[in-house]
């Protein structure tokens, strides 16, 4: 399942950016889309970022119902596995 987190067909904005020589040069011999690359890693990572913060938004209620089925859930007496 893929999650949009952004417009992919918004405009693209020419950015100034310094990175490492040695991964630039890499990059390049590997015939890497920079552009690309930038926009695929900073997608995962503000996707991490949006869970984790999901998670801590949500701690709360996670543990209560953590906690609710550690006792047992309506249906334990009724399954036959």
């Amino acid at each position: 399942m893929q999650v949009n987190i952004y417009d992919q067909k918004a405009p693209k904005k020419p950015t100034n950016l310094s990175i490492n020589s040695d991964l630039l040069m890499l990059a390049k011999k590997s015939r890497i889309n920079l552009s690309q690359a930038l926009e695929h890693c900073l997608a995962k990572l503000l996707l991490e970022e949006k869970r984790r913060t999901w998670r801590e938004d949500n701690k709360e209620a996670i543990e209560q119902y953590n906690n609710h089925v550690a006792n047992g859930v309506f249906s334990d007496g009724l399954r036959n596995f």
